[in-house]
């Protein structure tokens, strides 16, 4: 694909990168940590059971922050791998290709091998020697499948606490005889007390930070 590319005319490089910039939120949604910032915390929501609180943009709002502030070692290292063919007049594709390989490491590190192994099994007929010998299009579908896994783990794990809670509330309403109240708006105020009084926004996005190799 690079030699392709490579011996193509600058200017239809050209119309082909500008053409791929439309790609940039799919590359945002998908190829960075955005994508298991924002799952979590909707499970997040989706546990509490505040229904429109906090609202979605709030939630895709902080997790494009966090995003920032993740990727920002591996989007320093993507320019100045850019720097270089920049400042030597390369092809367009060349210096997408010299930038691209940060994003891929960094894809790679949180990636597991199993999902790795499957997609380039369906992509090529032999295996690659090394690691730097895989695309980057190899890498991105197998991350996706892998930060889902990830994300719902992490979401799962969210969830057990506030599930014993509204066990909890339920069975001591059952007790009590107040079968036809709900025990969903019963607990929610005693989950968001304890919630806060855990600092549990901290821990969470401290937990999903550090949750990046």
């Amino acid at each position: 694909m690079e030699q392709i590319f490579a011996h193509m005319d600058p200017a239809l490089q050209l119309m082909l990168t500008m053409a791929g910039l439309s790609l940039l939120p799919f590359v945002l949604v998908s190829m960075t940590s955005f994508m298991r910032y924002v799952i979590v915390l909707s499970i997040l929501k989706t546990a509490m059971g505040t229904q429109q609180v906090p609202p979605g943009i709030v939630l895709v709002g902080i997790s494009l922050l966090l995003t920032i502030y993740t990727m920002s070692p591996v989007f320093g290292e993507m320019y100045e791998m850019a720097e270089g063919p920049i400042n030597r007049n390369e092809a367009v594709f060349t210096v997408l290709a010299e930038a691209s390989v940060p994003l891929k490491n960094f894809m790679m590190r949180q990636t597991r091998q199993e999902d790795l192994s499957y997609i380039l099994e369906l992509a090529r007929e032999v295996p690659p020697e090394s690691p730097a010998d895989v695309q980057i299009w190899e890498v991105a579908p197998a991350y996706m499948i892998s930060e889902l896994r990830t994300a719902f783990e992490i979401g799962f794990l969210i969830f057990i606490p506030f599930i014993v809670l509204d066990m909890v509330v339920a069975n001591i309403l059952l007790a009590l005889g107040m079968m036809m109240l709900s025990p969903t708006i019963i607990s929610l105020p005693f989950k968001i007390l304890i919630f806060i009084a855990v600092d549990g926004w901290s821990l969470i996005i401290h937990g999903l930070i550090k949750s990046f190799n």
